[in-house]
């Protein structure tokens, strides 16, 4: 019997219909020599530390560190009956399809049943980016060698083995040495989540340590030939001005000012315009969608993965949305001209646009050298169910529809002016806009609403000009300004920050070395990282600003700084992709983390700590209590200690 082993429920039976297995078993579906079964997200679970030895059930720092000679796993509890029933079928099974998502969690979720139920037949990998019945098709006729993708389980058991050894000797290390200064509560440590919460901590610091300086603009209204006038801005001399170019010196603006009032016009010096060509941005990938939901739509982090996550499963409109990529396969391209047909026949509003786009055009998204394990979210061609989507889903989808739309569109062109002038010594600068092939932005959601009436602001365009002419002054504003402090995060800063995580790390030679970093965490797990330090109230929303808690600043302040250093976890997600690549093994993984991790432990046991905030209760951050849905989409069903606890 050949077993297909799915993610989930919904997932096995798209497979099962497409298979022809369409008659329910016990957790299965059976057809004519194959069944399709699945998981609940993970079925099995790190052990925790008193099934290696009873004495850990008490938390006695003398303990620590704890570091297992020999992994064990064990059966989820709420899950059991399923483990049953996929352990029953494999070993009933001949040849093995692991059919769970194509990525590192998806392939552990599979294998740690695969090596815990010792199944020992042959393994091919089904490695599916849409679950349309022409993408389960496809991918169904080009299945791998399961030993193509193992490495990927190795990565995940890596990260697994190395989120358990930090969150729970740090967690319990920090709790006991909070309960010495007489802190009740929970003190959650974790190798991501730590140095996330480090970056809200910093970033809340410097707001609050900022000081406004104040700074001095000339906004000057200019006529030409014709009677509109047009905005040129006072450009003070450098010396007067901070490294962002404003003006520090009142007494200098207010002369300026003064100056080219009395003299009533300014003479054009020099003045030159310029074509510039803009590609389309990229497709999607999961941390830019989150980046830009945010922005354009308000979503949380979460919120946008579970809305992308029903628009690939439930709906089958998009591509795998957990992808770190925005490129696209080359073999792809000859897919576009009909989903391009499918888009435009489910929304009769991209009419206007239909006649713009060139199914044969190959933007610099195809690229084949650039696509790693996924490629960048794109629309299906099964794009019938676009009617049925309303309110956020739909915004979300006509997002990532744009972008894939922008493949096909010319580069957007535009005439940019400069024209400096100057007036009693003092010198103007207006800069113009002249927009000549809208190209790819005809694709953007706010283009197709202007195409329905309702107008885009478009740029300032500057009369025509010449140089030596005169130009009249017909208004002139000085303002006073004050500077302004770095912003809070939204989720979608936060998303970003982590995954550009080299640009916020100030040691040189590390920040070189995390130059192409895959940064804090992965695609899968940011939105799961935040939404959790939210959950234990290190983290707050105020509108979309998120805001570190007073708890949070005390336990970033305990913590040791490699705990808490971003760039520390980074170099860890770097030794993680060298394990999926095979440049590193597991073993040396691992070894690594548990000797760094016990000298850390032995350095902090002295510690004093000053935790001031309200106390984490147990049920809310404790490694040993946190509660979960089984089976819950976003969560993947089970994450290892570090994401189920630490912060």
């Amino acid at each position: 019997m050949r077993l297909f082993l799915c993610e989930k429920p919904s997932q096995a039976k798209d497979i099962a219909q497409v298979l022809g297995a369409r008659r329910r078993g016990e957790g299965c579906w059976m057809g004519a020599g194959v069944t399709v079964t699945w998981c609940i997200g993970h079925l099995l679970e790190t052990a925790p530390p008193d099934s290696y030895d009873a004495r850990y059930k008490r938390w006695v720092l003398a303990d620590l560190p704890i570091v297992p000679e020999r992994w064990k796993m064990q059966v989820k509890p709420k899950t059991a009956s399923q483990y049953k029933a996929v352990k029953r079928l494999l070993g009933e099974a001949s040849e093995l399809v692991i059919a769970t998502d194509a990525d590192r969690e998806g392939e552990m979720i599979a294998r740690e049943l695969v090596e815990h139920c010792r199944y020992r037949g042959p393994i091919q990998r089904l490695w599916l980016s849409a679950l349309d019945e022409a993408s389960i098709r496809k991918a169904l006729g080009a299945l791998r060698a399961g030993a193509d993708t193992f490495n990927l389980y190795q990565s995940a058991l890596g990260r697994s083995r190395a989120d358990w050894l930090i969150g729970m000797n740090m967690s319990r290390l920090f709790t006991l040495l909070g309960r010495q200064s007489g802190y009740q509560g929970v003190l959650p440590v974790g190798r991501v989540q730590t140095p996330t919460l480090r970056l809200v901590v910093d970033r809340d610091r410097s707001i609050a340590d900022f000081v406004p300086q104040p700074f001095w603009t000339i906004e000057v209204q200019l006529l030409g030939d014709d009677p509109t006038p047009f905005t040129a801005q006072w450009r003070a001399p450098d010396e007067h001005c901070d490294d962002q170019g404003r003006c520090l010196d009142q007494a200098l603006a207010l002369r300026a000012a003064d100056a080219m009032r009395a003299e009533g016009s300014a003479v054009l010096q020099a003045l030159k315009t310029e074509r510039v060509r803009e590609a389309p941005p990229l497709p999607f990938d999961l941390g830019t969608l989150q980046e830009v939901c945010s922005k354009k739509l308000g979503l949380g982090a979460q919120e946008t993965l579970d809305i992308a996550q029903a628009l690939y499963e439930t709906h089958k409109l998009i591509t795998y949305p957990r992808s770190d990529c925005g490129y696209l396969p080359l073999s792809q391209h000859g897919e576009a001209a009909g989903i391009l047909a499918a888009l435009a026949d489910a929304d009769p509003s991209l009419a206007a646009l239909r006649p713009h786009l060139e199914p044969q055009r190959k933007s610099r998204a195809w690229n084949d050298a650039k696509v790693g394990a996924h490629h960048g979210i794109i629309p299906t061609a099964a794009a019938r169910g676009f009617a049925q989507l309303t309110g956020k889903p739909r915004a979300v989808y006509t997002l990532i529809r744009a972008r894939y739309l922008a493949q096909f569109l010319p580069h957007h062109e535009y005439d940019r002016t400069q024209a400096d002038f100057e007036c009693a010594g003092e010198a103007l600068r207006a800069v113009g806009k002249q927009i000549v092939e809208p190209g790819w932005k005809r694709a953007l959601p706010e283009a197709l609403a202007a195409s329905r009436g309702r107008e885009a602001p478009s740029p300032q365009p500057l009369p025509a000009l010449r140089q030596g002419q005169r130009c009249p002054i017909f208004d002139m504003q000085t303002k006073d300004l004050w500077t302004q402090p770095p912003k809070p995060f939204t989720e979608g800063d936060l998303i970003k920050a982590m995954k550009n995580v080299a640009k916020l790390v100030e040691d040189p030679k590390l920040k070189q070395k995390l130059k192409d970093t895959t940064g804090i965490g992965t695609e899968a797990t940011r939105a799961g990282i935040i939404q959790g330090l939210l959950d234990r109230g290190y983290l707050t929303k105020q509108g979309k600003a998120l805001a570190a808690t007073p708890a949070a600043f005390s336990l970033i302040d305990a913590v040791p700084r490699a705990i808490a250093d971003p760039g520390t976890t980074a170099i860890w997600e770097q030794a993680l992709d060298m394990v999926q690549s095979g440049e590193m093994s597991l073993e040396e993984f691992v070894a690594k983390q548990s000797a760094w991790m016990s000298k850390q432990v032995e350095r902090c046991k002295a510690v004093r700590l000053s935790i001031s905030g309200p106390a984490v209760p147990a049920g809310r951050g404790a490694p040993w209590k946190k509660k979960r849905k089984a089976g819950k989409p976003a969560s993947r069903g089970r994450r290892p200690a570090e994401a189920a606890s630490p912060a």
